[in-house]
């Protein structure tokens, strides 16, 4: 952008610490190679005087033979002064090279020592490659500086870029003083872009980029950085503010700054922005928890479309931030057919394999796992949960109904299905149809519902359930006892199998009356004419036990942990 150095280190506060003396060694210690430079120049003169004989082995050499050497020993101390303190290491070593000079002569003229002849030369050479390193390094600093201005600088506004920010962020939490990051968004960016043109867009950007400057230099020295994270995404950090009072008015100057018309290209432009902050300590401690937090008040501010731009962070905005970030994943697997399942092992109790639950999952854009404990809540209440279930449903009926007509194996396939999506218009046409497309035998699918479908929907669902059970369909009713159903709805929903919910089994062996309570609700399944299995199974103490209480079947890590789909088949193949 035509800018010199000087301008490079002024507008990006990370330049001017890559070019320091030497980073571990202080400009101090250049002190130590100045005495031994000088102590051993006096010692090259004092020993080229000298007519005294040393004997080397059986050679008897003249003291002044060594001077050479010691000579060579301070040269090499001027040297290491140019490159280990570059500008300053250079004048220091050329000032004492010259000043050496007129010593030697004295000595040769003077003194009428011959020997010294060679110092002079050798002087001169000295100087001269001091000179040639002291050139080379400042070619090698220029195209250093080039290369981390390139690194460090976004090329289309000249501002810091995202690397440069977050380098001074976590520079700023390590002094531990207060501070604020501010992340700014241009609305309605990308109209700019569709309407006129990615030019009239650059432009815009640019002009954003130089009043975000101007304000900043009017505030100053409160903003420290402004730096453009990419797109239409910039971010401030703000220091030396007294209150919460005198950062806002900061950031309303820079709201107006940008809200002011903009000509540009032949256009009369009017933009506006968002701003959300957090500050360093008080609502986060941590570089990249300090970052997520003025996120998520950013997202906040675009979220409510209000007439203030200009929001803090606040704790209750994370749950909110996070909520929308789940969201954002489950649409993305969906839109891309990414949602995918896993099979638990289901047992009775002798040990043999009754079949599977699928069981939902999903990945990060990192690849990393998601929760279904995070995932499948904010599903629901987002009324993503029927999509989720009916990519589950299919991808595991076509892996199933192919497994059962290789191996005619007499296990049976349980899924998922959540209130919403069972009431849902279609639903019934939507199951029939993957039974038909999956050859799927009727006789070995089982619909699991939540206890709360019996206090929630009772009405609604029970026809619909009718319907399930008359196609052959096996019902189950699952995590029972964590809700309040009573008896008297139990007893009118056409069930085939209770689930006692994980919760219970994992108090059965606490005490008497905790095992108690498992027997009884066995016990009602029974009576009700259900078989009963119960999940989050881990110890063998807790087999024993459902053993002497009449469970029939049981699911948890014990005998199984939830497996991917070439696991199920081998596990399939092997016990049937």
């Amino acid at each position: 952008m035509g800018q010199t150095d000087k301008d490079q280190k002024k507008n990006n506060p990370l330049l001017p610490r890559a070019f320091a003396t030497k980073e571990g060694l202080p400009k101090a210690t250049i002190v130590f190679f100045i005495l031994m430079y000088l102590a051993v120049s006096f010692l090259v003169i004092h020993i080229s005087r000298s007519t005294k004989m040393i004997l080397v082995g059986d050679v008897q050499l003249p003291v002044s033979a060594f001077t050479g050497v010691f000579s060579t020993i301070s040269n090499m101390c001027a040297v290491l002064m140019v490159v280990l303190y570059k500008k300053l290491g250079s004048v220091t070593a050329v000032i004492m090279l010259v000043l050496q000079i007129p010593s030697i002569c004295l000595s040769v003229f003077a003194g009428h020592n011959a020997t010294s002849i060679p110092g002079i030369f050798t002087n001169l050479f000295t100087i001269a490659t001091v000179v040639i390193i002291s050139v080379r390094n400042r070619q090698i600093e220029d195209y250093q500086l080039k290369v981390l201005n390139q690194a460090v600088t976004d090329h289309l506004t000249a501002l810091p870029n995202r690397f440069a920010a977050n380098e001074l962020v976590k520079e700023l939490v390590k002094q531990g003083r207060k501070f604020s990051v501010v992340l700014v968004d241009l609305n309605s960016f990308k109209s700019v872009n569709a309407s006129m043109g990615e030019d009239t867009g650059n432009a815009v950007l640019v002009e954003t980029a130089k009043r975000l400057k101007d304000a900043a230099s009017a505030t100053s020295p409160m903003i420290d950085m402004v730096a453009r994270l990419g797109g239409d995404e910039f971010m401030l950090v703000i220091r030396n503010y007294d209150s919460d009072e005198e950062l806002y008015k900061i950031l309303r100057t820079c709201d107006m700054e940008i809200e002011r018309k903009m000509a540009l290209e032949g256009y009369e432009i009017y933009v506006s922005a968002c701003f959300g902050y957090a500050e360093f300590p008080t609502d986060a401690d941590q570089e990249d928890t300090l970052l997520a937090c003025a996120g998520a008040a950013i997202n906040e501010v675009k979220r409510m479309n209000s007439g203030d731009h200009i929001l803090r962070f606040s704790p209750e905005l994370l749950n909110e931030e996070q909520t929308l970030e789940m969201e954002r994943l489950i649409r993305s697997a969906l839109e891309h057919d990414t949602i995918f399942f896993y099979l638990q092992p289901q047992f009775d109790m002798s040990h043999k394999l009754r079949g599977f639950e699928t069981l939902a999952r999903m990945k990060d854009d990192d690849g990393k796992l998601v929760s279904p404990a995070d995932f499948i809540p904010v599903a629901e209440a987002v009324g993503l949960i029927d999509q989720v279930d009916s990519a589950v449903f299919r991808k595991s009926a076509a892996f199933f109904g192919e497994l059962i007509r290789k191996t005619h194996a007499d296990i049976i396939l349980s899924v998922n299905v959540s209130v919403r999506h069972m009431l849902k218009k279609g639903f019934l046409s939507e199951l029939k149809e993957i039974i038909k497309e999956f050859d799927l035998p009727v006789s070995q699918l089982e619909i699991e519902i939540t206890e709360s479908v019996m206090i929630d929907s009772a009405g609604k669902a029970l026809e619909c359930i009718e319907e399930i059970k008359n196609m052959g369909i096996k019902i189950a009713i699952d995590d029972f006892g964590t809700g309040y159903s009573s008896l008297s709805y139990l007893y009118r929903f056409p069930a085939d199998l209770l689930k006692v919910d994980k919760a219970f089994i994992d108090r059965m062996n606490s005490g008497e009356s905790a095992r108690q309570y498992v027997s009884s609700i066995i016990s009602i399944g029974h009576i009700m004419g259900f078989d009963v299995i119960c999940e989050g199974v881990e110890e063998q103490e807790q087999v024993d036990a459902l053993g002497t209480i009449g469970c029939d079947y049981i699911q948890g890590f014990i005998w199984g942990k939830p497996l991917p789909q070439e696991e199920a088949k081998r596990l399939v193949e092997t016990t049937t």
